[in-house]
């Protein structure tokens, strides 16, 4: 899993959290349940739900637990079921709005599918959110590299056996950490950019930022296919390795411009950028 996996979607203005996981989606079970009963409390209503279908009629679990972002901005464990689970649940709940959730559900799975046999429908889409609020065009073609760069980065991991979500951010704080001299979150707190704000790092880096941050990545993927580490120590060295030519090309960087690379500079003050932001994070 990645952080630009997690997202949320939106079903008749209702959220919709979901994360993408062993090529599906799963889907925040209260969500859904608030989705199509407008419960106040569908956590309660979820329990009894599982208590009800699953526990007294002793049925297997048709759902899992991953860590999503809650309302307050922090991430806990949520249940969730992918598709296929998704219309099991709808089954068991009665609601006015299944039969158009379902058809939400086959839409959302069908742009999915369109996305892994054409990754270019997705690029494209990004590519629109980003316009739409005026990101200029330069950035945005750097910003959607810098995407790729990652995926390759991503793909390199797991074939390598890096599985969990906590291990990438281990890595990527290893790579941000040689390249500008903090970890994404320390990045975050000099940029003033609020956690709970939803707003993506790299969204707001300018275009030396997001090239140093690339070329760190970049060089990593080629060190570790070269390479071929097994453990997570050995991916650790690789990764400080990589993140250290991006630092180390930064440094003279700034020798030639008399100046820091690392900004301070965000794309929060502007209201219009903040509210692209969220639609991006939102899914929209």
């Amino acid at each position: 899993m990645n952080n630009q996996e997690n997202r949320l979607v939106l079903f008749e203005s209702k959220k919709i959290r979901r994360i993408w996981h062993e090529e599906e989606w799963f889907y925040s079970v209260v969500d859904i349940i608030e989705a199509l009963t407008e419960s106040p409390t569908p956590r309660q209503y979820w329990g009894k739900v599982k208590e009800r279908e699953f526990i007294e009629l002793q049925l297997s679990p048709i759902w899992v637990q991953f860590k999503l972002v809650a309302p307050d901005g922090k991430e806990r464990l949520t249940d969730c079921v992918n598709t296929k689970n998704a219309f099991r649940l709808i089954q068991s709940i009665p609601s006015k709005k299944a039969e158009p959730f379902k058809m939400w559900l086959a839409e959302v799975g069908k742009e999915r599918l369109d996305e892994i046999e054409n990754p270019e429908l997705a690029q494209e889409r990004m590519k629109a959110l980003y316009e739409k609020k005026g990101y200029p065009k330069d950035w945005i073609d750097k910003r959607l590299r810098g995407m790729a760069i990652r995926q390759d980065l991503t793909d390199e991991w797991r074939e390598r056996g890096v599985e969990h979500g906590r291990d990438f951010a281990i890595l990527t704080a290893e790579i941000s950490k040689a390249t500008f001299g903090m970890t994404p979150s320390e990045y975050r707190k000099h940029k003033n950019i609020p956690d709970r704000s939803g707003a993506n790092l790299r969204d707001n880096m300018t275009d030396l930022e997001l090239i140093f941050t690339m070329l760190g990545e970049k060089v990593t993927t080629e060190i570790s296919q070269q390479e071929k580490p097994k453990e997570m120590i050995e991916h650790k060295k690789v990764a400080k390795r990589g993140g250290g030519v991006a630092g180390g090309a930064r440094e003279l960087t700034e020798k030639e411009l008399g100046r820091s690379v690392i900004s301070k500079e965000n794309y929060l003050k502007s209201g219009t950028i903040a509210k692209t932001l969220r639609e991006i994070r939102d899914g929209q």
